[in-house]
């Protein structure tokens, strides 16, 4: 359980699934089928879903590449967080959304790993929530020329060491798309 009280809800996190920051990602198609599934499951069950966004100034604001793919659509009511640090939390509403809607839980999705996803499950664990990554629903681009490994691995060693997360009053655990329980736990 959670060390955010009585916030029991789960929802859904979609990061960063733009137009821009999965062209050429690693298994992009299947990756956005498994949070469009994701997705539908949640809106079934009545989990909220929420949406991120990054912009900066490498990614403007309304532009093409900003835009959610079109393979996904957030419905109306469904919340889209902006942000333009890798951390969804930092300054955004994202923690006062999750508040206001009960959520203790999250199970997180999306774009990149080795970024933008690695620092809010980082951010969501340190502020007390239980941390679910879908371990086949999360991808990123190839920045071996820069040093990094390349993505398999990236994605193989972030779903390890999440799995192996430990913290007092918190939970953190990989599942994979199928497996997926938005109302409890896995």
């Amino acid at each position: 359980m959670s060390t955010l009280g009585k916030r029991s809800a789960t929802a859904l996190l979609v990061i960063d699934v733009q137009n821009v920051v999965v062209d050429g990602a690693h298994r992009r198609d299947t990756v956005i089928a498994n949070i469009a599934a994701l997705v539908e499951r949640a809106r079934r069950a009545e989990t909220p879903v929420v949406w991120v966004r990054h912009h900066d100034d490498g990614l403007p604001y309304g532009s093409e590449g900003w835009r959610i793919v079109s393979e996904l659509s957030p419905a109306d009511g469904e919340p889209i967080i902006d942000k333009n640090y890798g951390d969804a939390f930092e300054d955004t509403a994202l923690e006062q959304t999750l508040a206001a809607r009960g959520v203790g839980r999250l199970v997180v999705t999306g774009a990149e790993t080795d970024a933008c996803v690695r620092n809010t499950l980082h951010g969501a664990f340190t502020r007390g929530y239980d941390v679910t990554l879908v371990s086949d629903a999360h991808t990123a681009g190839d920045k071996t020329a820069w040093g990094a490994p390349p993505v398999p691995a990236v994605i193989d060693h972030t779903n390890l060491y999440w799995a192996h997360q430990a913290a007092p009053g918190r939970t953190a655990g990989v599942v994979a798309t199928d497996a997926v329980d938005l109302a409890g736990q896995g």
